[in-house]
């Protein structure tokens, strides 16, 4: 083994000086480690002194909460149900009162009494439920009953009022826009309800997102748990850079997983709800999707720029600019859209009103649109823009159209849309399309969840209303070279959604 290793660096050492004396030019060979000098210290031998003055500042939460619930009556129907208050036609018994309670942490942030924390630790935890009260707890055990000044269920953020005989002991907020992976950070809380615990981690991640459009959470590995939520994440400045909000955990504890709020988010947040004023953000009402590897592929475009747009809702800012299902916008107000800037973060801070240029591609090509930007309205209301309806009521599964799906490229029996199927499916009469009668659980478009009764409206942006159109789109996406092909399907009670689905065998 020895002797093989000399004659290899015989043979790179010659293959060097051959280049050197040659004149060819060498493609550099120094790993980003090499050289390094001993990391600098980022924390101190301890973080006693840091804690000492920060943890009298960080606060415990609780709420009292009311939560009407629906008694089972096992006389319901017979002539016993009215001894339960429900009477004898009433399903169960009479709606019982109960009492709840929801712990979480807070910080305060100026000396007469303001205190910062999450929405979900002060807001009502069950549907039927109310509030009571709110109760802020110092470390000395000190109890004050709050005032919940403001709080903005799409953050996650609320400010409460205390009202204390003397000045607090109160934190300020650092920049959070500093932060870097690696840098230490100490969080404060009271986890389980056990009281004020100190941990200490470091940086994970920034701009991650878990699910919402709009996040950009700094990542910890410092121990959060449940109670935690609400609670700052200090840098080694001691100022607050974060406030802990979620976990990722599959058992409900911590698994060096969790997600705190940036400051540069929260602060104007803060500061609006402090006023007594409603946040009020961007909005251009539209419905869109990451651009999976999956989409990319049938769209011919690298993934993860840009995100694609499933609906457009009818008369709001983006529809009035031109808009259209099937655009991918991959540049807003100059910033370019990626998975870590992703479009609803953006729009959402752009100014209401604000006329903004949004670079989109349409059919392989790039134009630029302008949009004014909209208010978003209340989440009640989001809710109802692409309401999802029930099962569709199709005709049951024919065994001969499985055989068939079974032999198709997509995995797709389908059947002309008639007037007759139309109404079947309760789907407008002017809507044009291909009915899937059968899917092959085993291709994509079955794990894709694509079934009988949906209907492909169009095959790579184009229209389809025949299987010869739809095998033509299929025939066509692979002479381009693309494993995917995309599909807009409409399902009953749903607005079209575009989904992109592979070719058997890619």
């Amino acid at each position: 083994m020895r002797y093989a290793y000399a004659i290899t660096a015989a043979l790179l050492l010659g293959g060097t000086a051959l280049s050197l004396t040659t004149g060819t030019p060498t493609i550099a060979q120094t790993a980003q480690n090499e050289g390094m000098a001993a990391a600098p210290r980022g924390a101190p031998g301890s973080f006693a002194d840091m804690v000492e003055r920060l943890q009298p500042a960080v606060v415990n939460i609780s709420t009292k909460q009311r939560v009407k619930v629906q008694t089972q009556n096992p006389f319901a129907g017979t002539p016993f149900g009215n001894l339960f208050g429900g009477g004898d036609d009433a399903p169960g018994g009479a709606p019982q009162t109960r009492q709840a309670q929801s712990l979480g942490s807070g910080f305060i942030v100026s000396a007469d009494g303001y205190v910062v924390t999450n929405n979900h630790v002060v807001a009502p935890g069950a549907e039927g439920a109310t509030v009571e009260s709110i109760t802020v707890i110092l470390p000395d055990r000190t109890e004050y009953t709050a005032k919940l000044v403001g709080r903005d269920a799409n953050s996650d953020l609320a400010v409460l009022k205390i009202e204390p005989k003397k000045s607090l002991p109160f934190v300020k907020f650092g920049d959070s826009t500093r932060a870097r992976v690696g840098d230490w950070v100490i969080a404060i809380g009271n986890p389980f309800g056990l009281g004020s615990t100190v941990t200490a981690g470091i940086v994970s991640a920034l701009h991650r997102n878990t699910g919402g459009g709009s996040d950009r959470f700094i990542q910890t590995d410092a121990s959060i748990n449940q109670g935690n939520s609400g609670g700052p994440m200090f840098d080694m400045n001691g100022n607050v850079i974060g406030i802990n909000s979620q976990i990722l955990s599959p058992s409900g504890g911590n698994v060096g997983i969790g997600f705190a709020i940036p400051s540069e988010q929260a602060i104007p947040i803060i500061e609006t709800l402090r006023k007594g004023q409603s946040v009020r953000r961007g909005y251009l009402g539209i419905q869109i999707s990451q651009l999976s590897e999956d989409m990319a592929d049938s769209l011919g475009l690298p993934k993860n720029r840009g995100e694609f747009v499933q609906g457009v809702e009818p008369g709001k800012n983006a529809d009035k600019a031109g808009i259209k299902p099937g655009d991918v916008i991959v540049r807003v107000n100059n910033r370019e859209v990626t998975p870590d800037d992703t479009l609803s973060y953006i729009v959402s801070n752009l100014p209401i009103g604000s006329a903004v240029p949004i670079e989109i591609i349409r059919g392989g090509k790039r134009t630029t649109l302008t949009a004014t930007v909209g208010e978003r309205p209340p989440e009640e209301q989001l809710a109802k823009f692409g309401q999802q309806g029930g099962d569709d009521d199709f005709s049951n599964q024919d065994p001969k159209s499985d055989k068939q799906a079974a032999q198709q490229q997509l995995g797709l029996a389908v059947t002309p849309l008639t007037a007759t199927i139309a109404s079947q499916l309760g789907v407008p009469q002017a809507t044009r399309g291909i009915v899937i009668t059968a899917v092959d659980p085993s291709t994509d478009a079955g794990q894709k969840g694509l079934r009988r009764g949906d209907i492909v409206l169009t095959a790579g942006g184009t229209p389809v209303v025949s299987e010869a159109e739809l095998n033509a789109a299929v025939k066509a996406a692979k002479s381009a070279g693309r494993p995917a092909i995309l599909l807009q399907v409409l399902r009953r009670g749903q607005p079209a959604a575009f989904v992109p689905i592979r070719l058997r065998g890619d």
